[in-house]
């Protein structure tokens, strides 16, 4: 994944109106990953924005108010559509802007457009109403929805040639994807319920006595609710230490990006541990200020010297 990725000067009008578009869309509907990828040179955030729109595509399907069966039928259309991307079979004229920027972002950058696939099948997860067990199921659905985007990004940002234990980095940037969806889960567990979803491991649930759901802006009667979030907030904690890993192996303007992005969301796990039964009141977040706090110190390069120290102490050891 080091290899060089060599940009043209010149993109076309139909390919850079393509890349405004989805620019646009990543901006209005994503702040948090819009605020990350700001710190990517020009050709690497409009490939970032193309993978967006294109996920969000398929998203919005999964959330929207369609049947099931029409929900069905529109993912596997979108599949057909990726599969024409993929046989270089889309044109710079082509009537889908996401089509043709997410066709140009694939042939400057080496992406696994197969991971795509992989968050099809997540959402079909989704939409066919899949429940999660333990743990380890609910890893193999946050590693197609969310795993996969690391390994996109991954491809877009390359690593640093040389970097020691390169051979891993698609392995960090898929964990740090299951750490980022685990913190959306935990955020989002009052909103999944009102539209009728649960992905918690149900051993969880039943483990600290919320089996009954999340309905209520209170915790179901009787449940240990903080007990249940402060034991996934550990489980995301120990995702990002392991996903961190991947910052030193990237140059310094993707480091910063990914560093940006993935520590909104930590100090957003921060911010549920500290009091949990805020999700089941509305949506958590974090002022601007602080998100700008957090591009700053990714940009610093402090995150990633760090780790890099520690990484290094550990090799030796």
């Amino acid at each position: 994944m080091s290899r060089t990725v060599e940009t043209t000067a010149h993109v076309s009008a139909p390919v850079l109106a393509a890349y405004r578009y989805c620019e646009a869309v990543t901006g209005q509907q994503a702040r948090n990953f819009a605020y990350g990828i700001r710190l990517l040179p020009t050709e690497k955030r409009q490939a970032m924005s193309a993978l967006y729109a294109f996920s969000r595509r398929v998203d919005d399907i999964g959330d929207g108010s369609l049947a099931t069966a029409a929900k069905q039928q529109r993912l596997e259309d979108t599949r057909a559509l990726l599969a024409r991307v993929k046989d270089g079979a889309i044109s710079e004229d082509d009537t889908d802007p996401v089509a043709v920027a997410l066709a140009d972002a694939a042939r400057r950058f080496p992406i696994p457009l197969d991971a795509l696939d992989e968050l099809i099948d997540g959402v079909l997860a989704d939409v066919r109403g899949e429940t999660y067990e333990t743990w380890e199921e609910l890893k193999v659905y946050c590693r197609c929805v969310a795993g996969g985007i690391g390994r996109l990004s991954l491809g877009v940002f390359g690593t640093v040639p040389g970097a020691p234990g390169a051979e891993h980095a698609a392995e960090y940037a898929d964990t740090l994807g299951l750490a980022l969806q685990l913190t959306n889960i935990l955020r989002d567990v009052r909103e999944d319920a009102g539209n009728g979803r649960t992905y918690l491991p149900a051993e969880d649930l039943a483990k600290f006595g919320c089996s009954a759901g999340f309905d209520r802006p209170v915790p179901p009667p009787g449940a240990d609710f903080a007990g249940l979030v402060h034991f996934e907030v550990g489980r995301a904690r120990a995702l990002f230490a392991d996903g961190f890993r991947l910052l030193p192996m990237l140059d310094r303007r993707s480091g910063a990006c990914v560093a940006a992005m993935a520590g909104i969301y930590h100090r957003l796990l921060s911010r549920i541990a500290a009091d949990p039964e805020a999700v089941l009141r509305g949506r958590v977040s974090l002022p601007g200020r602080e998100k700008a706090f957090v591009a700053v110190r990714g940009l610093s390069g402090l995150d990633a010297r760090a780790i890099g120290r520690r990484e290094s102490v550990r090799r030796r050891g």
